[in-house]
């Protein structure tokens, strides 16, 4: 059922789609009855999903990765899909439009996407507020950024001022300096600048009552004394966790055709071409830190069997993105489903 629809809504605009089909999910929520349906028929929950990590407890280890809902508008209706858990963002101190639209392409034959949003959002006093007046019964993790105009020497202070502004609003912070659609942004990945933003703030959060956990998305692009670097660092400043990955811009073995990627233009691609990059980043950092640093696997997963693959590389918690735009709202329902009989078994 959900591929016949699917077809019909690769027709239109991908980014208009996104839109419609989430709001049109958000007005069926807000009748009771059609709550309670979508709830019956897309959740699974089961005492074996239950997983604790970095000190949150989540009802399963299926989440929706970042850049799905930006301003936190959908919490409820993620929640009434099933994931266990949702980053919001990427967030900016101020508002931002992003790029110019077209900026959101589907390459169905490779079961991808490529994005160039460009930290699109409300601001984050905005969705501070949004956050603030939600009922959600699900965690949230707040994905952090840098505005576009922002010079990198002082981009510290904007991941500083989202902190501080969305530290009572979510779970958990992700600090997001490896998106390829702000230009300059994945500089920050190199390890003298990303120690002044981490370590400011870890300093921050340390000095809070209540400390949240802070995690580091790195880029699926990186080389291995990168990696090397970002895990030391990681283990220097006390991250709890690592997010790998994001985007890539490599567009290696498509099988979309050259004239159709080359017409696309720029953009960080996601879904199948990028999920066995991400495994080998995922078992890469799991054997070099001895499993002991917790890392969200994102990249290229469309069902169980994908999310098991991570799990086996040393993940700790799954997201998904393009996965979920491919394979429809049950696919969260699917991925639990299996994952719980083969815990049991």
């Amino acid at each position: 059922m959900y591929s016949f629809l699917r077809d019909i809504l690769f027709n239109f605009d991908a980014e208009a789609v996104h839109y419609f089909s989430m709001n049109l999910m958000k007005g069926a929520s807000r009748v009771a009855p059609l709550h309670k349906m979508l709830a019956n028929d897309f959740q699974y929950n089961h005492p074996s999903l239950e997983k604790q990590v970095f000190g949150l407890p989540f009802k399963n280890p299926v989440g929706l990765g970042a850049g799905f809902d930006k301003n936190a508008l959908y919490l409820k209706e993620l929640e009434t899909i099933g994931f266990g858990f949702a980053e919001i963002g990427t967030v900016t101190p101020l508002p931002q439009p992003g790029n110019d639209k077209p900026r959101l392409f589907r390459l169905p034959a490779d079961k991808a996407i490529i994005n160039r949003m460009g930290f699109n959002n409300d601001g984050v006093k905005v969705v501070a507020a949004r956050l603030r007046e939600a009922k959600r019964n699900i965690i949230i993790g707040g994905n952090i950024g840098k505005n576009k105009v922002t010079n990198n020497e002082d981009a510290w202070k904007d991941y500083e001022i989202c902190l501080n502004e969305l530290f009572d609003c979510v779970d958990y912070f992700v600090v997001n300096v490896s998106s390829p659609n702000t230009p300059g942004l994945r500089e920050l990945q190199e390890k003298a600048s990303l120690k002044k933003i981490l370590s400011q703030l870890q300093n921050i959060n340390q000095g809070r009552i209540n400390t949240k956990p802070l995690l580091l998305k790195i880029a699926p692009d990186l080389t291995v004394g990168q990696l090397d670097d970002i895990i030391d660092l990681a283990n220097e400043v006390k991250l709890n966790g690592l997010v790998a990955t994001n985007t890539t811009i490599s567009r290696e073995a498509l099988l979309s055709s050259k004239e159709t990627v080359g017409k696309i233009g720029a953009g960080g691609l996601s879904g199948k071409p990028l999920q066995e990059k991400s495994t080998q980043i995922v078992q890469y950092i799991s054997r070099q830190t001895n499993g002991t640093m917790p890392i969200i696997a994102s990249g290229g997963i469309f069902n169980a069997r994908d999310a098991k693959e991570k799990f086996a590389a040393g993940a700790s918690l799954v997201q998904l993105w393009t996965g979920f735009i491919y394979e429809g709202p049950a696919v969260v329902k699917r991925i639990c489903k299996e994952l719980a009989v083969n815990l049991e078994a």
